[in-house]
């Protein structure tokens, strides 16, 4: 055999050896990669990401979709070397820590867990924001999760109890019943008024101190919404909060006269709270990739979000700044009529 034959044979064991190391060695790392859109104002799995029923609704056009994040990897199902890197050189891919999405103090499984019940709760805040921005009262409510076994509350306090007062004082919401426990001292007992199924309960449960001294009753609260018709979001196998801000618009372009896009393809991402305060979130360029991907031009982006987003923005697509849902729909306005200012990310 000539040398050359030789140097080939055993470069192509090599070449050989370390695809057959790649695809079997599994690392600690999770691939990101740009996921599908959906349209907030259309259609998932032939049924209305958005149906609005007890409210008059009007027509609407153009885009205004939510943007994902797809993941391969995980504590369960760990990826190959290979796949790392293809990822690395990539550039519309992340290649990250697994520690990074699964913390170690969580398993995968609870880590999606929680993904859908973030989901659950970001509808919950958009339809409160919307109807919030357009003036619609709605009722809050504070739930019973939970109660610590060897604290007060635990045997008086039920799951599923709604907490209506705190010694005569309306609940509001969660942080208000905390810090009206917070407020007396250790020791003292409490009135709480509940509603329990169709029950009205005065139910007495004395505090004591807790880790930092301060009073408590070993109880998780939640708040849930009471609003005056019925707004159902379908969006498939999505978990997260980060669509709060584009189910607030689509929401809210559902219920008003005219066309809140113009006709225009928009994609955004950002969390939302009741008061319609934009939060940050992740995974922002692969984001856009996937809103450039699908035709939009326009992409609602985080204050806290903007350096990053000028980074790695696909040409093609313009960024404008979301700080408040308020502030975001006067931007939309802008755009379509030409009038106004549109706030845009600066580096």
């Amino acid at each position: 055999m000539s040398r050359r034959a030789l140097t080939l044979l055993v470069a192509s064991f090599l070449v050989l050896s370390l695809g057959i190391v790649g695809a079997l060695m599994k690392v600690p790392y999770v691939v990101l990669s740009p996921g599908p859109t959906e349209n907030t104002l259309g259609q998932v799995d032939k049924k209305p990401v958005i149906t609005i029923s007890g409210r008059q609704t009007f027509p609407t056009s153009g885009a205004l979709s939510l943007v994902t994040v797809a993941y391969q990897g995980g504590p369960s199902s760990r990826i190959d070397l290979l796949t790392a890197l293809r990822g690395w050189i990539d550039p519309d891919i992340a290649v990250v820590p697994e520690e990074t999405i699964f913390p170690d103090t969580r398993s995968q499984k609870e880590v999606e867990e929680e993904n859908t019940v973030e989901m659950t709760n970001s509808q919950d805040f958009a339809t409160a924001a919307a109807l919030s921005e357009l003036k619609i009262p709605y009722r809050t409510v504070v739930s019973v999760v939970s109660t610590e076994t060897g604290r007060p509350a635990h045997g008086k306090l039920l799951k599923g109890d709604e907490v209506t007062a705190v010694d005569g004082r309306p609940a509001g919401d969660v942080d208000s019943v905390a810090a009206a426990v917070k407020a007396v001292k250790p020791g003292t007992s409490l009135t709480f008024s509940v509603t329990r199924g169709k029950q009205q309960l005065e139910v007495a449960v004395p505090t004591v101190a807790g880790k930092e001294g301060t009073s408590v009753v070993g109880m998780a609260m939640q708040a849930s919404y009471k609003f005056p018709f019925d707004v159902d979001i379908n969006v498939g196998d999505v978990g997260g909060p980060s669509a709060g801000l584009i189910f607030s618009l689509g929401i809210l372009d559902k219920l008003t006269p005219g066309e809140l896009t113009g006709g225009m393809k928009i994609a955004g991402t950002g969390t939302i709270d009741p008061s319609g305060a934009v939060g940050p979130i992740g995974g922002i360029a692969q984001k856009m990739v996937g809103a450039r991907k699908s035709g939009a031009t326009v992409f609602l982006t985080p204050a806290d979000n903007c350096a990053e987003a000028l980074r790695s923005a696909p040409a093609g697509l313009r960024l404008v700044r979301a700080e408040t849902l308020h502030e975001t729909v006067a931007a939309l306005d802008a755009l379509r009529t030409g009038k106004g200012r549109v706030p845009s990310c600066t580096s």
